[in-house]
């Protein structure tokens, strides 16, 4: 079995077609996944998903690309997690490709979901793009060893993986790893220790082969586990089992909601 560890199935492109979407992760083997918040008006709907999905669980947070927004508070934040099936904080972050300027209100972001984090005692999801120096500075600064989580749709080298895992984080794996082009990632892939990996899909985004450039979906993180396993020389099922334990394992929350 395999946990999809990032997905945003409140998107309109799998929302309009969660029958099939669910009937597709069930065919491939895919048996639970973790639907991540962007904004705060759109927690509700994400919130709603894992309450009527036993299979589903969600996050809160604030993605670092929405600017002029509900700026999340540490007091919001540790409130919209006091629920159950809330098993993690983010995707917070910093990104520093699509937005340029004065980005101090990001890493403002950033603080105050890794302290949310801390409080709530549930794990960060961090995106970062063109930032990596940042992001382990701050996650430094802010102590987020303390709670630890996972470097979602991995993108940067084998040194920013190995300072994430020293801080207690897991390595997450979309699509992008199945691309041709994307040798530096296959190498972290190759090389990161197998019990803090995991795979992820960022549907409806980031389609691995044999799909890409279609709309991504849960099901389709079978395909991210097979190249896995494939770079690293080892089964699929060997694959399967340890991202899925790892996931377990560090969502703790998710483990004990487990169907």
């Amino acid at each position: 079995m395999l946990v999809d560890s990032h997905c945003h199935l409140n998107f309109p492109e799998l929302f309009n077609n969660l029958p099939d979407i669910k009937q597709a992760m069930q065919n491939n083997g895919v048996g639970y996944a973790l639907c991540i918040s962007v904004t705060l008006p759109d927690f509700p709907q994400v919130l709603a998903l894992a309450e009527t999905n036993e299979n589903f669980f969600s996050s809160v947070g604030v993605h670092p690309d929405y600017e002029n927004i509900e700026e999340p508070s540490l007091e919001t934040l540790l409130k919209l997690a006091d629920h159950p099936k809330v098993v993690a904080i983010g995707e917070t972050g910093l990104d520093y490709f699509r937005l340029t300027g004065n980005l101090e209100w990001q890493r403002t972001r950033f603080r105050t979901h890794i302290r949310a984090a801390i409080a709530s005692g549930k794990p960060l999801i961090i995106h970062t793009r063109n930032a990596a120096e940042d992001t382990l500075r701050i996650m430094r600064e802010e102590n987020a060893h303390n709670i630890g989580g996972v470097m979602h749709c991995f993108t940067e080298d084998l040194e920013v993986a190995l300072q994430a895992i020293e801080l207690g984080f897991y390595i997450s794996f979309s699509g992008i790893v199945t691309f041709k082009n994307a040798q530096s990632i296959k190498n972290v892939a190759k090389q990161i220790p197998l019990n803090r990996l995991l795979v992820e899909t960022d549907s409806p985004y980031l389609a691995p082969l044999p799909y890409r450039g279609k709309t991504n979906q849960p099901a389709y993180v079978k395909h991210v586990a097979e190249e896995i396993a494939h770079l690293r020389g080892i089964s699929f099922e060997e694959v399967s089992e340890a991202t899925t334990a790892n996931f377990f394992r560090l969502f703790s929350l998710a483990e004990k909601l487990r169907a």
